[in-house]
This record gives C-alpha cells, sequence and structure tokens, in this order.
C-alpha cells in the first residue's frame, strides 16, 4: 500500500453515527446537549468540506497572493475566535489579538516552511496552510487564557496593584506577577501535550502522516518540529497579547484604570 485508502460518503456516515452515543448520554443524563451537539456536527462537516474544495484548486494553482490571502483570513479568523473566548476585553484587544498571532504564529510558519524545512518557494501551499493553521489553532488557545487570566487578574486585585502604586512602584513592577501568571496559564495546554506525546497520544499531523504512507520515523520527525513551533508561537504569542493588555488598561502616568477592562 503506497497511499492513504480513500473514504467515501459511506465512511463518513458511519463515523459520524457514533455521534449518536453522544446524544444518548446527553438525552439520558439531561444534558441538555442535544442541539449544541448536532449543530456542531453539522458545522464540522460543512466547514471541513468546504475546506477541502477550496484548498484543491489552490494547492493546484500554487498562487502566492492566493496563499497570502488565506492566511490572511485564517489569522483574522483565529483572532476572533481568541478574543470570543475571553469573558473581559480592554480597547483595542481585537486589533492586538491580530498583530500578536500574525508575528508569533505567521512568524513561525514562515521560518518552519522557509528555514527549517527549507520548502520552494517558501509560500508552498502544501506546507505553509497547514502549519499555519496547526500553529494558530494552539497559539488562540494559549492567547486567550493568557488574556483571560491577566484582566481577571487586574480587575479583581486593583486595590492591591494600586497600593503597590501608592508606594512608588513602575506600572510594570506592579503588574508582573500579573504578567506571569498570565503567561504560565497560556502556556500550560502546550507544555502538558508535548509531556505526553508519543507516550498517551499520537498528535494528530503524524497519524495524518502515517495514514497517507510516509514513514513512522519522518512523521515523527515533523511532528517534533511542529510541537516545537507552536512552543514557541504560543510563548511569544501570549507575551505580545499580555503586553499588549496591559499597556492598554494602564495609563501614561502608570495608574490602573480599571474602568478600561470591560466584561463581555
Amino acid at each position: 500500500m503506497t497511499g492513504p485508502i480513500e473514504l467515501g460518503a459511506w465512511q463518513i456516515a458511519a463515523a459520524a453515527a457514533l455521534v449518536l452515543i453522544n446524544g444518548v448520554l446527553s438525552v439520558w443524563l439531561r444534558l441538555d446537549l442535544e442541539r449544541r451537539l448536532l449543530a456542531a456536527s453539522v458545522r464540522s462537516v460543512v466547514q471541513l468540506a468546504l475546506l477541502g474544495l477550496i484548498l484543491e484548486p489552490v494547492f493546484a494553482a500554487r498562487n502566492a497572493w492566493v496563499v497570502l490571502g488565506i492566511g490572511a483570513v485564517m489569522l483574522v479568523l483565529a483572532a476572533r475566535a481568541a478574543v470570543g473566548r475571553v469573558s473581559r476585553g480592554h480597547p483595542g484587544m481585537a486589533a492586538a489579538s491580530f498583530v500578536s498571532l500574525l508575528i508569533s504564529a505567521g512568524g513561525t510558519a514562515v521560518l518552519g516552511s522557509a528555514g527549517i524545512v527549507g520548502v520552494e518557494p517558501w509560500w508552498e501551499p502544501r506546507y505553509l496552510i497547514p502549519m499555519l493553521g496547526m500553529i494558530l489553532g494552539n497559539g488562540l488557545t494559549g492567547i486567550s487564557l493568557g488574556l483571560e487570566t491577566c484582566l481577571q487578574q487586574l480587575d479583581e486585585e486593583r486595590a492591591r496593584i494600586d497600593a503597590i502604586l501608592t508606594f512608588g512602584a513602575t506600572a510594570w513592577e506592579a503588574a508582573r506577577p500579573v504578567a506571569t501568571v498570565a503567561l504560565r496559564t497560556g502556556m500550560i495546554p502546550i507544555l502538558n501535550t508535548m509531556s505526553v506525546v508519543g507516550l498517551v497520544t499520537i498528535p494528530g499531523m503524524m497519524t495524518g502522516q502515517i495514514l497517507g504512507g510516509t514513514p513512522p520515523l519522518q512523521a515523527a520527525a515533523y511532528q517534533m518540529m511542529i510541537l516545537f513551533l507552536i512552543a514557541a508561537a504560543t510563548a511569544l504569542g501570549t507575551l505580545v497579547s499580555v503586553l499588549a493588555a496591559l499597556r492598554s488598561v494602564f495609563d501614561d502616568a502608570g495608574r490602573l484604570r480599571t474602568e478600561r477592562i470591560t466584561k463581555s
């Protein structure tokens, strides 16, 4: 066997039928998740089918502007998803999330494609788009967790921070403990993944490559690279977004302006 076994509609339907287990549990235990489960399942099918239909001509055309356009759309959607997961907000948070993802995820994806793998051209869609998607999926989680922790602590611990500022501390000195906790929280998911990968789980990229006929050792090498890129992007993206949040809620005089923190 030199390639993957092609799946047809009936195989997808058979796999989808297994989701009925979730529906039965929801009804039995009165979880009230049936509608959400149905909506999520339908969205998954529609979105993935559309993605496949879009990527086929993109891969065939190999046009740099089309690839960069798709990358820009992915960045915008990822930034919106990151902001949508946060219960609090600050002025300019959506734009700051986009910039943080552009720098972190976009930068590491290009670095992985051009500098590490050595793809020519560097925007080769079969490499750049999947790599960017995997990095964005994990990076936005780190950003949302970091922002949630940062804004929550600034809002709930404003008395302590104001007291530290009163004693002559700078805004950064007062906010540094908050930034430290936020960064640590944002990096926990990828660190947990890296700790158990290969022992408890076989990641999606490695699984897909093995199913596609790639030798397991080579698939493992690609997975290692992706995990390291994700870890770097998550740390950098969380750092940029947290620093932007701190810059937004502290004024030029170094005072904490909690009225700038809004609740969704």
